[in-house]
């Protein structure tokens, strides 16, 4: 184990330089720019591992899966462990949600929305939210179709809407764009998302459009440069993941 903290650091270190150096080409603060490392499909051992090297935001994409996992490493006394919540999320799934996690990534219905907002008002918990956009247009991504700029209007009355529910924060965008092996191809995707979110911040007020969750192990470099407050990191850091069994 200690040599997978010492692999996991030295991982950690070097995704955090290239992060670094992407936002120095750009002129941005690379304390704006957050690193989610993404611990989907992992072994309790390896999170662990992932934590003493240093990982302190950790993101999931199935709540069934994730709930186990997430109250055995709060039961251990983690306190400054704080878990994002980056997959499609069933409204069925809602309380695993709003009960675990410190931050959603991935809102991209009116349905969930709702839900969420109802088991948050019984504990009166807030929890901050990022409103998932398909800015590709790929039946694949889930997410509000934000693909045509024309049709942007059309989406105000639905962030309004989530702009109303009480405990949800709402405060950015989030996308997952096509996957190329070039990643500079990848840019003008987010560039839309971050033109989606400036648009935004004209017409919806009382929202605080700060962040913009974009960007993987294969592209977060060039999301940094179009503007990316968050990035989503996996495998570059802990590994290829085992195969499904």
């Amino acid at each position: 184990m200690d040599q997978s903290v010492a692999q996991i650091r030295k991982n950690l270190e070097e995704i955090q330089e290239r992060m670094d150096r992407a936002a120095g080409r750009c002129g941005r603060d690379p304390a704006e720019t957050c690193l989610v490392v993404v611990t989907k499909t992992r072994p309790v051992e390896i999170i662990r591992a992932a934590i003493s090297a240093g990982a302190r935001l950790l993101g999931e994409n199935y709540p069934d899966e994730s709930q186990s996992k997430i109250q055995e490493i709060r039961d251990e006394g983690q306190k400054e462990v704080f878990w994002h919540m980056i997959g499609h999320v069933q409204s069925r799934k809602a309380r695993i949600v709003a009960e675990q996690f410190d931050f959603l990534h991935s809102l991209d219905n009116l349905k969930l929305a709702n839900k969420l907002n109802k088991v948050l008002t019984e504990s009166g918990k807030m929890l901050p939210v990022l409103l998932e956009f398909n800015v590709s247009g790929e039946e694949s991504k889930s997410g509000w179709d934000a693909s045509d700029e024309s049709r942007w209007p059309e989406l105000l009355p639905i962030v309004e809407q989530i702009r109303e529910l009480k405990q949800l924060e709402l405060c950015g965008l989030m996308t997952m764009p096509p996957l190329f092996s070039d990643p500079k191809v990848v840019r003008p995707y987010f560039q839309k998302l971050r033109a989606l979110k400036e648009y935004f911040e004209t017409q919806v007020k009382g929202v605080e459009w700060r962040e913009l969750s974009m960007g993987t192990s294969a592209d977060f470099e060039v999301a940094i440069e179009e503007g990316a407050t968050f990035v989503r990191i996996g495998q570059a850091i802990l590994g290829a993941r085992p195969p499904k069994l």
